[in-house]
């Protein structure tokens, strides 16, 4: 049995962090029951083939797809019906908006002391200047400071093209609701998560901000080099055909790389003798090693490479990526057809735990398609009931779908 297969889940979740939760959470074995407007989730009201299609599927299979309108008394009466049946409530809308429904933290768990209520926004809900303001990723990496250590010395900050704000927030938010079902399994009670996103990037600038205390200020941006300029190498360098990363974190791996080049003289050199003179000499020391890599492949400087103990890796492409032959023999990715993007590489949860396996990978569910089967099965309301409710504009459901 998977670990959560006997909770139940609301999942609010729009765009990227909180479905990234719902999916951990489903891939864990819960029921994850997606709540969608009348016109569906962000990504999936773009279209069903927009760059969005893909992130959408992704992050969307194994879930049930149940759609209310919670604007209004009668959707909001349902949220509370169904939050009386569940474990966990989760959502990622801007501050308030469940709040000014009637349906937010407060209001769901009075009626239900053991419902986890779990909310993941830009800057959390607890009190501080920030907590109304509006975020998502980009801004999330520019007021983080992310984007201020990103770039090449003399250009503007860049962000990152990984939305991993959002990412790094879903798996926050995931890892605390596991840890308050495990709470509530001793108390019997539930509680409130709090998720800032800006709380969960902060610990990914730990070198940077180290970096900064011990420099006495901020060092200009350093491109593909290590931020602080305080590891060298720590690049990415020119192959025959595209680029590949090195990193020497210890005298031993700078012994292994200049034996992978067959250069033992740059041991010797007094300008690449220790770390300090690596890094007053980088420049010069990014210049030999361009010297070996640049008429190689990227698969020969890999095999050269791992057979000498030194820490590098291509830089894939993202149609090297779809198609890793790691990820693939893992049983990470696997390849699936989508209905408008044809053959996809669709993931599978990154954690895994001894042999209890994941749920196999379910299609997409279409708009309101089991809104009918989840308000009979939580709620005893009848086809009757259900279809006035559709007929009164407060939920939608899939009745007229068929499986493909």
């Amino acid at each position: 049995m998977n670990p959560l297969a006997q909770i139940t889940v609301l999942d609010f979740g729009q765009v990227y962090n909180g479905p990234y939760c719902g999916f951990l959470l489903a891939q864990a074995g819960a029921r994850v029951i997606k709540v969608e407007s009348l016109q569906g989730e962000t990504l999936r009201a773009r279209g069903p083939k927009t760059s969005a299609s893909y992130p959408f599927s992704l992050l969307n299979s194994n879930k049930e797809s149940l759609s209310i309108n919670i604007k209004t008394k009668e959707g909001q009466s349902l949220i509370k019906a169904l939050a009386q049946k569940v474990d966990v409530v989760t959502e990622n809308f801007a501050p308030g908006t469940m709040t000014k429904y009637g349906i937010g933290a407060e209001a769901l768990t009075a009626i239900n002391p053991k419902l986890i209520y779990a909310s993941s926004t830009g800057y959390g809900n607890a009190a501080g200047p920030y907590r109304d303001y509006l975020g998502m990723d980009i801004t999330l990496q520019a007021i983080s400071g992310v984007m201020s250590v990103t770039g090449e010395e003399t250009g503007p900050p860049l962000k990152t093209a990984a939305a991993f704000a959002d990412f790094i927030a879903g798996t926050h938010l995931y890892a605390a609701i596991v840890t308050a079902l495990y709470r509530r399994r001793d108390t019997q009670l539930g509680g409130v998560v709090d998720i800032s996103m800006q709380d969960c990037v902060f610990p990914t600038l730990a070198t940077a901000i180290g970096s900064f205390y011990v420099n006495g200020g901020q060092m200009p941006r350093a491109g593909n080099r290590h931020p602080g300029k305080a590891l060298a190498p720590y690049n990415t360098y020119v192959a025959s055909d595209g680029y590949i990363a090195i990193i020497c974190i210890r005298e031993g791996h700078f012994r292994k790389l200049c034996e992978a080049m067959e250069r033992p003289d740059l041991m010797e050199d007094d300008r690449f003798m220790n770390f300090q003179a690596r890094c007053e000499n980088m420049t010069e020391l990014d210049a030999e090693i361009t010297r070996w890599t640049a008429s190689r492949t990227r698969q020969t400087l890999l095999e050269k490479t791992q057979a000498h103990g030194v820490i590098c890796a291509p830089v894939n492409n993202l149609e090297d990526v779809v198609k890793d032959p790691h990820m693939l023999a893992r049983g990470f990715l696997k390849q699936r057809d989508h209905p408008s993007l044809g053959l996809i590489a669709q993931m599978q949860t990154p954690i895994r735990i001894s042999d209890d396996q994941p749920p196999e990978l379910g299609r997409v569910p279409e708009l309101g398609e089991h809104t009918r089967s989840i308000l009979n099965d939580l709620l005893n309301l009848s086809d009757a009931e259900v279809s006035a409710l559709e007929t009164r504009g407060a939920v939608k459901t899939g009745s007229e779908l068929t499986e493909p």
